[in-house]
C-alpha cells in the first residue's frame, strides 16, 4: 500500500498507509508505515482518528515538523556478522 501524507493549514495532518503509532505527546509524534517512519514535531498534538485496521491515522495541533525516514533494509544475520 501507498502511503499518502496530507496537511491542512499546519493544523491537522492525516497519514493512509500507517502501521503503527510508536510514540505520541503533546509535543512529538512517531508513525511507522510500511517501509518509512514519520516524526512529526508541534504543540498541543492529539492523536483524533486511529484506524489501524485501514492503516489511517489523523493529529491535530500545531505542526512545525515533519521527517521522515526510510528503514535500512534488512540483512541476513550471516552479512551481518562476516561484513
Amino acid at each position: 500500500m501507498a502511503e499518502f501524507i496530507s496537511v491542512e493549514d499546519q493544523k491537522k495532518i492525516y497519514i493512509k498507509g500507517a502501521t503503527k503509532v510508536k510514540t505520541s505527546t503533546s509535543n512529538f509524534a512517531v508513525v511507522e508505515t510500511a517501509d518509512s517512519s514519520i516524526n512529526i514535531n508541534g504543540s498541543e498534538l492529539e492523536i483524533v482518528k486511529l484506524d489501524l485496521e485501514n492503516k489511517e491515522v489523523m493529529l491535530s495541533g500545531n505542526v512545525n515538523q515533519i521527517k521522515f525516514s526510510n528503514f535500512a533494509p534488512k540483512q541476513s544475520f550471516l552479512k551481518r556478522i562476516f561484513k
